[in-house]
């Protein structure tokens, strides 16, 4: 593996490598781009096949989080972290505060908060070693029902696209994924009247999800071939591939994970296909815009409606990938792109 060979690839600024032998705790802190300002984003707890896997991962979820906060108007760069984990149990407060305390040796550079595998009771225990943490309990909290609300608003701007109305009543929607985000997200759905066809992994989530808005249950596996209007992926990214591609019976991929396309290929297949595709780190950036709330002291309120105009953003890229004859990821990253560029043109001048 090629390590500066991948951070050159996408222009990383950098790559930290940190390890506390006494917790067990093998962490990576990746910083892409902090042009607009101090890099945000999420600690990712996962076990990974390999450290290379790690990496990649890293790197790639950096610089998604630098085009979300591009993309939503937020004064804010792009960075990631991912802890190691070995499937053995841990003491989580050690493991977080060695996190804490790497990511307080980059004094602001980098501000993390909750992603998959961590909590706010997690946060708390980097609170204990640095500032640079948000989503801490009794402040903005769980992000998952803003980040549903953002999905939701640009669920239906990717309805009005497709089918020329962005009422979801009556709309089959098959949701992948019934944890925080893809849970509110359905009750959403539920509330306007949509027909839900859910899947997870794990049965529990499925049945209360079932139980709760008359959802029908699909095995993990099926959820590709449900004939549907929307796919919502809520789970975790990659999950249009070369064989799910061949499975895809909807018009519109609309969800709140991360990373969806396994390449950028895959993005070009589906517009091949006439799949309508709302851009992962456009349509789920409710989750930045709650935790950026709790940086700038901002009602839960203001968060929610920050969320809702996704909305009008979700226009806006459909409305330039038609402009310019983009797939609607490429249109997306041309938004981002613009606005970095634009910021980092500006003439300084002495203060």
């Amino acid at each position: 593996m090629e390590l500066f060979q991948l951070l050159a690839e996408h222009d990383h600024e950098q790559l930290l490598f940190c390890h506390e032998p006494s917790s067990g705790y093998r962490g990576l802190i990746a910083i892409h781009n902090t042009t607009l300002g101090p890099a945000l984003g999420g600690t990712r707890y996962w076990k990974y096949a390999s450290e290379e896997e790690a990496v990649i991962d890293v790197l790639r979820l950096a610089k998604g989080m630098t085009y979300k906060a591009a993309v939503a108007g937020l004064n804010l760069g792009g960075g990631k972290s991912v802890i190691m984990a070995d499937g053995k149990p841990v003491d989580r407060e050690a493991i977080f505060r060695a996190h804490g305390r790497f990511v307080e040796s980059l004094k602001g550079r980098y501000i993390t908060a909750e992603d998959v595998g961590t909590s706010p009771p997690d946060m708390d225990y980097i609170y204990l070693e640095t500032s640079h943490v948000v989503g801490l309990q009794g402040r903005s909290g769980d992000p998952s029902p803003v980040t549903a609300h953002g999905v939701y608003r640009g669920m239906a701007a990717s309805a009005l696209t497709k089918f020329g109305d962005d009422s979801l009543k009556g709309k089959t929607i098959a949701v992948q994924g019934c944890g925080h985000v893809g849970y509110y997200l359905c009750q959403y759905l539920a509330e306007e009247g949509a027909r839900l066809v859910v899947a997870d992994l794990a049965a529990e989530k499925v049945q209360r999800v079932a139980d709760e808005f008359k959802a029908r249950a699909v095995k993990p596996e099926q959820i590709y071939g449900v004939e549907a209007d929307i796919f919502a992926p809520c789970a975790l990214g990659a999950v249009v591939n070369d064989t799910t591609l061949a499975q895809f019976k909807v018009k519109v991929i609309a969800g709140g994970a991360n990373n969806v396309l396994a390449e950028p290929r895959h993005g070009d297949e589906l517009e091949r296909k006439g799949i309508l595709y709302a851009p992962d780190y456009v349509i789920n950036a409710g989750g930045l815009m709650n935790v950026n709330g709790e940086l700038e002291g901002w009602s839960a309120d203001r968060a929610h409606r920050k969320a809702g105009e996704i909305y009008d953003t979700m226009l806006k890229v459909f409305e330039l990938a038609k402009e310019e004859g983009l797939p609607t990821y490429r249109a997306a990253d041309r938004l981002a792109e613009r606005r970095i560029a634009a910021v980092a043109k500006l003439k300084r001048t002495w203060v």
